[in-house]
């Protein structure tokens, strides 16, 4: 049935315990089938590269089903972009493959940015058969975004979405109307993400204001059905805090123009390569040493991963 559940996928929590996402057969078809079209202006024919690991969301849903649902070539790799044996790896598979639509994490761009800072590799590759690429996971630095436009010639692309809701909530719909690129913007909440930005009380904000960033009810298509096991843990994360609300856990604001920025997280969770991983469950861990008896763990800001 359209309801029953399609997967679990499970993504870290603020006290470490990870919660597994549920999502639905028939809206998560929904959802794929309009964000190939309308997002990243995918068709039947074309070749989609989603440099990802499987066990990632964006590696769920657009490796796994959203290329095939859509009658695209899907590509499955998960080696590195780099020191393979060189930082060629992406620019090979374009070719050689034929890729019309390259999408990846900023981290994997850094690393090929950082042992090929002129982009002496990407001009050994034919890439003409590419029209854009697409960032997602964490936030693009406005320096890596330049970097691969200016030497790959292609329009780059961010997406602010979480593993709790299968796909974008903000991103730049090419296949409707491409909107301006505004660096460090995800650009604008795409159709059912009613996005709102909260102050500690609930009230929304007017632009530019920051605040805590919030979806109001109900949520569109192949959002999570529930947390496995746990309705308590569901309802107290995500809909307890503000009433009538999904809590997305990041603040941010968005501008006058409708565009959506996002800060950071509101939480304890450490965003490594566009990979959440929890400091509470990091803390218990080092504090199981005989040796320690108080620790703390905290992000810090990194050239190559956004933050280790």
């Amino acid at each position: 049935l359209a309801t029953d559940p399609l997967y679990i996928l499970y993504t870290s929590g603020t006290t470490g315990s990870p919660k597994g996402v549920i999502r639905s057969n028939g809206g998560h078809s929904v959802a794929m089938k309009w964000s190939m079209d309308n997002i990243y202006n995918a068709k039947a024919g074309d070749v989609f590269f989603t440099a990802s690991d499987v066990g990632w969301v964006v590696g769920h849903s657009y490796i796994v089903y959203a290329p095939l649902m859509n009658g695209c070539t899907t590509i499955v790799y998960e080696g590195k972009p780099v020191r393979t044996p060189n930082p060629s790896a992406f620019w090979r598979i374009i070719e050689e493959y034929k890729v019309n639509v390259l999408f990846s994490a900023p981290t994997a761009f850094r690393a090929i940015k950082k042992e090929d800072p002129k982009g002496e590799w990407i001009k050994k590759f034919n890439l003409d058969s590419l029209r854009s690429i697409f960032v997602a996971g964490e936030r693009c630095d406005s320096d890596t975004l330049k970097w691969i436009e200016k030497l790959t010639k292609k329009p780059v692309i961010d997406n602010w979405w979480q593993t709790e809701t299968g796909w974008a909530i903000a991103a730049n719909p090419l296949g409707l109307e491409a909107q301006v690129v505004k660096a460090g913007s995800p650009t604008k909440p795409m159709p059912g993400f009613n996005l709102k930005v909260l102050d500690e009380k609930g009230q929304e904000l007017g632009a530019g204001k920051k605040g805590i960033l919030c979806l109001k009810l109900p949520l569109p298509p192949a959002c999570l059905m529930g947390i496995w096991e746990n309705d308590e843990r569901y309802r107290r994360g995500y809909l307890d805090q503000f009433p009538g609300y999904y809590l997305t856990g990041d603040t941010g604001y968005i501008d006058k123009d409708g565009y959506v920025y996002v800060l950071g997280r509101m939480d304890g969770i450490i965003n490594v390569a566009g990979h959440r991983l929890s400091t509470g469950e990091m803390e218990e861990i080092i504090a199981k040493h005989p040796d320690v008896a108080e620790c703390a763990v905290i992000g810090v800001n990194d050239e190559l991963k956004g933050e280790i």
